[in-house]
């Protein structure tokens, strides 16, 4: 998947992952850019969750919603 298909898909994702995990600022929306390890590390700070919990939680979101996968391809970006 290129750049400009990940930015275009994360502009989408970008509001159901704020209503999944209301506590995430806009800020942590743009640092996060698609990246599941990045998503993960900031519910974990914003929500005070154990790295495993947020992990369960975002499996189980993308699991509910194939279309809200992140591509974990997109780590070393």
């Amino acid at each position: 998947m290129n750049q400009d298909r990940i930015e275009g898909r994360w502009k989408q994702l970008k509001g159901k992952v704020k209503e999944q995990w209301g506590k995430l600022t806009e800020d942590d929306l743009d640092v996060i850019a698609g990246r599941r390890d990045q998503l993960l590390g900031r519910i974990q700070q914003r929500h005070g969750l154990a790295r495993d919990e947020a992990d369960r939680q975002v499996g189980d979101w993308e699991r509910r919603s194939p279309e809200h996968r992140l591509d974990d391809k997109t780590k070393s970006r």
